[in-house]
């Protein structure tokens, strides 16, 4: 495959939060397909060819007067990206039972140690919702169970639920490079019974899970619930996330249709990530 050029933005944002969140929202909304938090603010990556001058023009943050956001552009060849992330990603340790780390980081003492490398990708436990959805499956009972991670970006949900002991596990991803990269980590991780898949919802044709994990945007959210529905087993679980904390009412009115009932949410800086049962 040859060498994609990126456009990188490098977003200097003061209130960080919620700014940061609601700028990392719009980005995505936009087309950019990938972001690295810093102490700073965001750096935001999207295909050249996907890109035009005018891609701000949507991004309503940016007008905001609470907030102060300036940002640099430059040009970014695909080769030069583990450069870009290594010296921004840092480990994320989670409950104390679980560390999410690059290859080149100390290997912890935890009981789950999952070792990836983003190329690209959402998803580092970096992100509230990501580190919530975590927090969500360490506390869940995976042994034996049929699970699904629906927009898989770095394939990180997927392998700690394989790691907790789930006999089988689909990842989906619409997006080509998250579709690589969880192939790369799932290897990584010497998770194998992991199954990987490039597409959307319509793959979901007569399959069936005990849980499924989705941490996308509120409208695919609201789009899909009811096909994940059809796929869940009786006494499912469904954990959702990518969402805000006023989003909840919407989410829930949804999941009330197809017969599903909220049981708890966890919260961080107003993202949320919830769970419930069929």
């Amino acid at each position: 495959m040859p060498n994609i050029t990126y456009i990188e933005y490098n977003f200097i944002v003061h209130p960080l939060q919620p700014a940061s969140d609601i700028l990392v929202a719009e980005l995505g909304e936009a087309g950019f397909e990938s972001f690295v938090e810093n102490e700073e603010g965001v750096l935001a990556y999207i295909q050249k060819n996907d890109w035009s001058e005018n891609i701000l023009e949507s991004i309503h943050i940016l007008e905001n007067e609470m907030f102060e956001i300036s940002f640099q552009v430059k040009e970014i060849e695909q080769e030069n990206w583990n450069a870009t992330w290594e010296s921004n990603f840092k480990p994320i340790r989670v409950d104390d039972a679980c560390v999410v780390r690059a290859p080149f980081h100390e290997k912890p003492d935890v009981e789950f140690d999952i070792v990836i490398e983003p190329k690209m990708s959402f998803g580092t436990g970096h992100h509230e919702t990501t580190h919530m959805m975590l927090q969500h499956i360490l506390a869940h009972n995976y042994e034996g169970k049929a699970v699904l991670d629906m927009g898989s970006g770095t394939g990180v949900l997927a392998i700690l639920t394989a790691m907790k002991g789930a006999a089988t596990i689909d990842a989906i991803d619409i997006d080509h490079w998250c579709y690589l990269n969880t192939k790369e980590n799932v290897a990584r991780n010497n998770c194998e019974h992991v199954n990987v898949f490039e597409g959307d919802a319509a793959l979901l044709i007569d399959q069936k899970y005990d849980v499924i994990i989705a941490n996308i945007n509120r409208n695919i959210l609201l789009s899909d619930i009811p096909k994940y529905v059809k796929c869940l087993n009786a006494n499912g679980i469904l954990f959702l996330s990518g969402f805000y904390e006023e989003d909840i009412p919407m989410i829930s009115s949804k999941c009330n249709e197809v017969a599903l009932k909220f049981e708890k949410n966890l919260e961080k800086n107003n993202w949320v990530a919830a769970k419930y049962v069929f």
